[in-house]
Formats: C-alpha cells, sequence, structure tokens
C-alpha cells in the first residue's frame, strides 16, 4: 500500500498517513449550510475530500466519508454566538418552513456538486437527526467539569480544556482581543462557545433539554455526527481554512473533552478561494453559484480543471478570464484522447507508460499534488508516446483528475482514414516538413475534416456527417 504523506493543520506538517484499520481511511467532511446556494468558494472545499478519497482509491484504499448537512444552528455570528440563526432568516424572507427551506437546498447542494463531479458521501447525515446525541455529549461535558448551564444555555468552558487553541495557534489572549462588542457577562470567558442555547420566545426550531427547550450550538453537531457514525478516533477531518477557528477549534475541544484521547488522526484543510482579491462568501454576497456559469456557455468541469491548477491548501484567485483558458483547455483535451482512443496499443512503449505513472502516483501521495499531476498530463500529451497510449494513461488517471475527458463533443467522430492522415500530419509539422503537412491538411478537408493548428498543436474539427 502507498505510504501517502498529508499537511496535517494540528502539527503544521507533513505526516504519513497510517489507517486505523488495515486498508481503509474514515473521513468527515464539513458540509453545507443549507440555507441558500453554495457557491464556487463552497465546490473548492467540498472538491478536496473528493480530491481525497479518489486518490485513496487509486492507491488502492477504501474510504468511508461522511459529509454533514447543517440544517439547525448556524448562528449569523457563529465566531461570537450572535444573531439570528441563517436558517430561520431564510425561511421568514422565503416564507417557508425551516424544513422546506433545508430540503431545497440540500436538493441544490447535491445538484450543483454533481455538476463539478463531486461524489456523493456514503453518508450525508442532518444535524435535526442526531439531537439525542448532542444533549448526550453535553451532559457528559458537564459531568466532566467543562461546560456550564446558565439560563438554560449551556457553554464550553475553554478554561478546562488545557490545550484549547492548538489547531489555530490561539491563545486566551488572542481570544480576549478578538471579542467585538459587549460580552456576554454569563460567560466566564469571552472565549466560551455555547454548545446549547436557551430558545427565545418567537423560535421556531426547538427541542425540550435538561436545560429547557432550545436548540444545539453549531461545533456540537459535527462532534455529535462524526463519532456516531465514524466512531471516537478516525482518520482525516476535512474543510475550508475558514472552519479552522472557531469551528474545529471548538470541535476538537468537545470530541476530546468527552473522550479523554485524540478523536481526529489529521486535519486536513483546503485554501479559499478568492474573487479581486476578497474571499468569496454568501455573505459578502460575491459570488457564482456553478449554475450561473453554465449559464454563461462554460463546462462546469473547466471550474474543476481550474482548481485542479492550484495545490488545495493556497488560496486560488477566481476570474471569468481564467475560467474561459480552462475551457478551453479541457474541450482540447478531451478532443484530443477522443483522437487517440483510436490509435494502436502502446505495449511497445510500457516502460514508458510505466514511468509517467510512477511519476503520477508519486504526486498524490506528496500532500495530493494535483498541480504536478496536471502537469504530467501535459507532458504525456507532447510526449512521443503512440496515441493509444496517451488515451491510456489519460483516462486511467481522469478516475483522480474527474475531468470526463471520455465525454466525447458532438460531431467528434472522424470519418474513415482521418486518423491516419492526423497523425501524419502531426509527425511532418514535428519535422517541419511543412509541404506535406499542408498537403496533408488539403486531404482531411476534403473529407470533411477542418485543422487548425495552436500553440498546443493541432486541433480539428468534423463536418456532421450526412
Amino acid at each position: 500500500m502507498a505510504a501517502l504523506r498529508l499537511y496535517n493543520t494540528l502539527s503544521r506538517q507533513k505526516e504519513e498517513l497510517r489507517p486505523l484499520r488495515a486498508g481503509v481511511i474514515r473521513i468527515y467532511s464539513c458540509g453545507p449550510t443549507v440555507y441558500r446556494y453554495v457557491h464556487i468558494g463552497n465546490l473548492r472545499t467540498f472538491m478536496l475530500p473528493d480530491l481525497l478519497r479518489r486518490s485513496l482509491e487509486y492507491l488502492g484504499y477504501r474510504t468511508e466519508q461522511v459529509m454533514n448537512i447543517t440544517d439547525v444552528g448556524h448562528l449569523t455570528d457563529d465566531t461570537f454566538d450572535r444573531g439570528e440563526d441563517k436558517m430561520l432568516v431564510a425561511a421568514r424572507l422565503e416564507s417557508k418552513s425551516p424544513e422546506e427551506i433545508a430540503e431545497y437546498y440540500t436538493q441544490a447542494f447535491m445538484e450543483d456538486a454533481a455538476l463539478v463531479n463531486i461524489r456523493p458521501a456514503d453518508h450525508n447525515p442532518r444535524a435535526t437527526q442526531y439531537i439525542a446525541q448532542m444533549i448526550e455529549l453535553i451532559e457528559k461535558l458537564i459531568a466532566g467539569g467543562h461546560a456550564y448551564e446558565v439560563g438554560g444555555t449551556v457553554y464550553y468552558d475553554i478554561g478546562s480544556f488545557a490545550t484549547y487553541g492548538r489547531l489555530s495557534r490561539n491563545t486566551t489572549d488572542k481570544l480576549l482581543a478578538g471579542s467585538r462588542g459587549e460580552v456576554d457577562p454569563r460567560k466566564r470567558h469571552p472565549g466560551d462557545f455555547t454548545l446549547w442555547k436557551a430558545a427565545g420566545e418567537h423560535r421556531v426550531q426547538v427541542w425540550p433539554s435538561p436545560w429547557g427547550p432550545g436548540f444545539p450550538g453549531w461545533h456540537i453537531e459535527c462532534s455529535a455526527m462524526s463519532m456516531s457514525l465514524l466512531g471516537t478516533t478516525f482518520d482525516i477531518h476535512t474543510g475550508g481554512a475558514d472552519n479552522v477557528f472557531p469551528h474545529h477549534e471548538a470541535e476538537l475541544a468537545q470530541s476530546e473533552g468527552v473522550t479523554g484521547h485524540r478523536v481526529v488522526n489529521l486535519w486536513l484543510h483546503g485554501g479559499l478561494l478568492m474573487l479581486a482579491g476578497a474571499r468569496m462568501a454568501k455573505s459578502a454576497g460575491n459570488f457564482f453559484r456553478i449554475t450561473e456559469l453554465v449559464d454563461q456557455g462554460f463546462d462546469p468541469l473547466a471550474f474543476r480543471y481550474l482548481a485542479l491548477q492550484a495545490k488545495y491548501r493556497t488560496k486560488l484567485n477566481f476570474s471569468t478570464e481564467g475560467l474561459a483558458g480552462a475551457d478551453r483547455a479541457l474541450a482540447l483535451l478531451r478532443e484530443r484522447v477522443a483522437q487517440w482512443s483510436a490509435g494502436a496499443d502502446a505495449i511497445s512503449h510500457q516502460e514508458e507508460l510505466d514511468a509517467f505513472e510512477a511519476r503520477f502516483r508519486a504526486a498524490l501521495e506528496d500532500d495530493l499534488d494535483l498541480p504536478a499531476a496536471m502537469a504530467l498530463v501535459s507532458e504525456v500529451t507532447h510526449s512521443s508516446l503512440p496515441a493509444g497510449g496517451k488515451a491510456e494513461l489519460l483516462r486511467r488517471w481522469d478516475r483522480v483528475l474527474g475531468l470526463d475527458l471520455d465525454r466525447v463533443a458532438p460531431n467528434v467522430a472522424l470519418p474513415g482514414g482521418a486518423q491516419a492522415l492526423l497523425e501524419a500530419r502531426e509527425r511532418a509539422r514535428a519535422a517541419k516538413d511543412f509541404e506535406t503537412s499542408d498537403r496533408l491538411r488539403d486531404e482531411l478537408a476534403a473529407i470533411g475534416v477542418a485543422v487548425t493548428d495552436t500553440a498546443e498543436g493541432q486541433r480539428w474539427k468534423a463536418a456532421p456527417h450526412k
């Protein structure tokens, strides 16, 4: 089994992945809050565990992924436990029940994720289905001295957890300095966060609890769902860089406060998507939904192609110009795979194929270095490998890349004899035999294949068959 190394946010270094169960990697991923459409910045975050799973499976592991659906308890200011629940705000604005809002936007999320080839998780638990487990965890935290109740609201006492802040590199002083506005006087420390919030008079989503009617805090939900489905130790927890604090810091403290031991072996975080230098976010209103890009004529997988060009941990600046370039590159790559798939097999070049394959696997094993993998795609397309060998490699690698390289564009089928003429013309161009190259272009045009020369090589388009 391949020795995969991943960057652990907790240790700030690459670590060898050591499965807790032989050959199986269990992953918990923070999913969407379903009060509004997800944007492409969210999709980049959700693409990380998809690429992780695809890479692991390519390297011989089995995976089990849980991605939650947050349908309650996500306040408009979760960092400081303030504001209204976003689900209820959306319900009021759209004149629907919270359940209707959650169902509608959950379905929209699934459809948008599918557009960029994010495979469904094995489990998609809804927070509202795990209220009993959340209450049980909170009771254990109170019993263990990690939480306290005031007026029906339960807070986590960060002073009770000696290593609180180690994931985000926050300190108590930093947390105090970051407190905005008037500090809740009921808290022992301004950084204490809500586990259970007492319901106000007009609250719609309310559950009974030992502390009175109320609803869960955002952070406790993920502790309950992850440990209920994956157990009290699992391999990897993923999320966006914006989840590190407060969400994952709080989750770590809750889960380890209950169990008394390390729950997550490795924390994996993806970089943010930026638009004009600012983080793409629903709250800021500076975002695109993937369907908006489709309406503009872009292939949705052009966004996936674009995302693959950047290391998953880095910020990625988005622009429609960059997306247009990715769209063109993806279309060309599919055309080439379609052309090359008709080529002869590559048995005589097996050693060269194996060398490329080894380098591709090495890129995956080195902290999911997808930009290096995409560089290999380019190298293969410009290599001296026979057409069949190129197609074989690229189609195999697409199990990880998820670019649908086998998708055939309309009218892409070649008439008889055209493939041999195209390959002969490529050889002539490589040998700078332009007279032969021009003659072969004319022959191709005569049978309905238009050829254009580009910096990336020749491109062709077949006329519709009559």
